[in-house]
């Protein structure tokens, strides 16, 4: 481990000025992945860190149509909410499956938000090629072991997974992150967050260097809309999704009138099928709707040895997602 100045900001604007001004600084919240990358895995070695955890970003509240989370709410507080649990429960379902209790009540909705992958190879700092970790050195899942990798939005320099479960369905969703930095405040659809990995597989994000996210807007679903999370994994407890859906319908009279759909565990950001919202629109809520929606959802899907078989396996997941949002049976 190397050496890490620590200290606790007074204020957001005081975080953002010091994070900015050191180009080794990073912001700390909950710290359950920086603290794993930094002090047990030694893939990143900030000089600095600067602790958030006592900043006003805490907390949730409701603004007509839609709720804005504070950055610093952990992921046990956003699941206890009875709006979330009223209005948009796939949100809660996706909280509760995404970690053990003892993570939830530490780990932040913003912190989710930007943790790293779970790549074995980016963290493991004895496998030599990682575009994401070492930008020109090659991607060793490529050729090597890769059944948690990612299946959609892959490059020739990187098939790493985004491994978040909240953000499926706020990708879903439509949320907007709420940010602040040296250039000022910023409003940042979820969906245009992310960078895909391209040529340039270091860059995750649109953020930058010292923009602190300070709040998540939600929208509510619509009164009587269904909803489900549903999530493939290899065991019940505490493991990352193989594959996993995040599905709303809004039904009339038996017809979908409005489908939203985000997918977990096959890309390398979180997920929006938004070709197979597309088909789903007025037609019948059955099984045969809903294959074609999946088909088209993995429609590109790029494969290596590891991960062909998620391709198969997020097409069932989809279908059984949206069989069980829509109450209908295979």
């Amino acid at each position: 481990m190397s050496a890490f100045e620590y200290e606790r900001a007074a204020s957001v604007e005081a975080a953002i000025a010091t994070v900015a001004s050191d180009p080794d600084a990073t912001f700390l919240a909950g710290g359950t992945t920086q603290l794993d990358l930094q002090l047990k895995d030694a893939i990143v070695s900030p000089t600095r860190l600067v602790d958030i955890t006592r900043l006003p970003l805490r907390g949730v509240s409701r603004n007509g149509n839609s709720i804005t989370v504070g950055a610093m709410t952990t992921m046990e507080e956003l699941a206890a909410d009875p709006t979330v649990r009223e209005r948009i429960p796939f949100i809660r379902e996706a909280l509760l499956l995404g970690a053990s209790t003892q993570l939830r009540n530490l780990a932040t909705i913003g912190g989710n938000l930007l943790q790293r992958t779970r790549c074995r190879y980016f963290r493991d700092p004895h496998v030599a090629a990682c575009n994401k970790r070492k930008p020109g050195t090659g991607c060793a899942a490529r050729t090597g072991a890769a059944r948690m990798h990612a299946i959609l939005g892959t490059s020739e320099h990187c098939i790493a997974l985004h491994a978040s479960d909240v953000c499926v369905p706020l990708v879903a969703l439509d949320a907007t992150v709420h940010t602040q930095g040296p250039a000022g405040q910023r409003e940042i659809p979820l969906t245009d967050l992310y960078v895909l990995p391209g040529e340039t597989p270091d860059v995750e994000t649109v953020l930058d260097h010292g923009e602190l996210i300070t709040a998540v807007e939600i929208p509510l679903l619509p009164e009587g809309a269904r909803s489900t999370y549903l999530k493939v994994r290899d065991r019940v407890s505490y493991e990352f999704a193989l594959t996993s859906a995040a599905v709303a319908l809004e039904l009339h009279g038996g017809t979908i009138s409005r489908a939203r759909i985000g997918l977990g565990g096959v890309g390398t950001v979180p997920w929006r099928a938004y070709a197979a919202e597309a088909i789903l629109r007025n037609l019948r809520a059955d099984t045969e709707s809903f294959r074609a929606a999946a088909e088209a959802a993995l429609e590109g899907a790029e494969t290596v040895p590891g991960t062909a078989f998620k391709v198969e396996l997020a097409k069932r997941t989809l279908v059984r997602a949206l069989e069980t949002a829509a109450e209908v049976s295979s």
